[in-house]
């Protein structure tokens, strides 16, 4: 299967909160969040159509304020977690909350972008995670592969393990932690293991990454100076109990073994400004997103650190008699790293990405002006491994090595940009797909490498 034009889907209000809804395997389903200081915040629940290619949509009010981060329950489809702000004696604090969806809206719905018949309804309170005595929270965490009984917040420099009771509705305090040490005390993220039986969980603060053990809530190891500056987001590998993924502030994506902490076992650079998410494939462990501002959104293939280093998507049944003996001969050698593709369909920068939990293939990213892009990269066909260069849907401009916010350059023609900029003529929220907005034959470069485009477009500008 060829790979389908991105779809857009711009919402009306600022965003960074993205999750695909966990609990729902059937259906291709993301939770996108808004940040607006003006307006009623809302939940927009995606539903994503794969054979029309289209997207439809509810929309729930979030009367507590800005949302900052949203987590869906792993185990029920209308429960989910949000980190927001609220003003509180002249102070604006980050609280948490359980909510639960309107139950008609747990599997989805069909409605169109453009259907304004329907005023969007409210999510239901289940509980908070009263974090009075705890400070801000950054994020809220579920236990992987649980029965969504356990969730962890990260709050200023405690980890805090809550139970949730009686269906969600009450919440108590398991147990808690502090961070001690230098530097700026405050957790930016974690990341809950899938693996050891669920009893580990990484942090991030400033430039360190520590582990922690959940069932004494101690830590067992602390990666100090991760990044040459702030650490923004953290993954597991799926398939491989120690390794664990980080980008941050640098603009770089590093590869950590837990158990050998001195040093990173790979770092990527293909960022030119701070990395805001990084996200394995659910599947294949080879396959890895990233998100930045600069705007762009990166799939590499980082086959070599992997749990099939030789390589494993191939399909034998599709191969001839002469490609399956090249591919014999070839799986015998560790395959090489490379760049899949990049995707530039976004004007501002991307602070989520996310896999869809139902379709290995499909992801989706968020921007903070708002547009939600969903792409499909089938790389079931490709010989994982092998150097190629990445594809892209735009020519890319020159960019700027330096770690400089105000020297992102814009994306695309002014005509394009004119286009995609251009505000909705209602209150509800724009649909549209990419395609129409490219030319008839998107550029590709057969021969160059990503590294070679950004060199020769940096000299052309100079």
């Amino acid at each position: 299967m060829e790979d389908d034009a991105p779809v857009i889907y711009g919402l009306e209000f600022q965003a960074r909160a993205l999750t695909a809804q966990t609990a729902e395997t059937d259906a291709i389903r993301f939770l996108v969040g808004t940040q607006s200081l003006k307006f009623e915040n809302q939940i927009h629940i995606i539903d994503f159509d794969d054979e029309n290619n289209i997207i439809n949509k509810n929309v729930l009010l979030h009367h507590a304020g800005e949302i900052w981060h949203i987590s869906a329950s792993p185990a029920d489809k209308g429960v989910l977690t949000t980190c927001y702000n609220k003003t509180s004696e002249s102070r604006v604090l980050t609280c948490a909350a359980v909510w639960r969806m309107p139950p008609e809206w747990e599997s989805g719905s069909h409605e169109s972008p453009d259907d304004s018949s329907n005023s969007p309804q409210t999510l239901e309170l289940l509980c908070h995670l009263d974090n009075t005595a705890h400070g801000n929270t950054a994020c809220v965490l579920w236990e992987p592969m649980g029965d969504g009984k356990r969730v962890i917040s990260l709050a200023d420099s405690h980890v805090v393990l809550w139970d949730l009771q009686e269906s969600s509705t009450k919440a108590t305090i398991s147990s808690s932690a502090t961070l001690e040490g230098k530097g700026q005390l405050k957790f930016t993220s974690g990341k809950w293991s899938p693996h050891h039986n669920c009893t580990q969980l990484a942090t991030a603060n400033d430039m360190a990454i520590r582990g922690w053990d959940l069932r004494s809530m101690s830590q067992i190891y602390c990666i100090e100076n991760a990044h040459g500056q702030l650490v923004r987001d953290l993954d597991f590998n799926p398939n491989k109990q120690y390794y664990l993924a980080s980008c941050g502030d640098d603009c770089k994506v590093k590869f950590w073994d837990v158990r050998h902490i001195n040093e990173p076992v790979k770092t990527l650079e293909e960022h030119s400004h701070w990395v805001w998410s990084v996200r394995y494939n659910h599947s294949h462990d080879q396959l890895l997103l990233t998100a930045s501002s600069d705007s762009r959104v990166i799939l590499s293939n980082m086959v070599s650190i992997s749990s099939e280093p030789f390589g494993h998507l191939v399909d034998d049944d599709d191969l001839s008699d002469s490609e399956e003996a090249h591919h014999e001969e070839k799986s015998k050698e560790p395959l090489q790293d490379s760049i899949i593709a990049t995707y530039e369909e976004h004007e501002d920068s991307v602070y989520a990405v996310e896999w869809s939990s139902a379709d290995p293939w499909l992801f989706a990213s968020l921007s903070y002006d708002g547009r939600l892009v969903i792409n499909r990269r089938d790389v079931g066909s490709l010989h994982l491994g092998q150097p190629r260069a990445a594809q892209r849907w735009a020519p890319a401009p020159p960019l700027s090595t330096k770690c400089n916010h105000g020297e992102r350059p814009a994306r695309g023609s002014p005509a394009q940009q004119a286009a995609l900029l251009q505000p909705p003529h209602s209150t509800h929220s724009l649909f549209f797909t990419f395609s129409h907005l490219l030319p008839p034959d998107p550029p590709h470069y057969p021969s160059q490498t990503v590294s070679a485009v950004d060199k020769e477009c940096k000299e052309e500008s100079t």
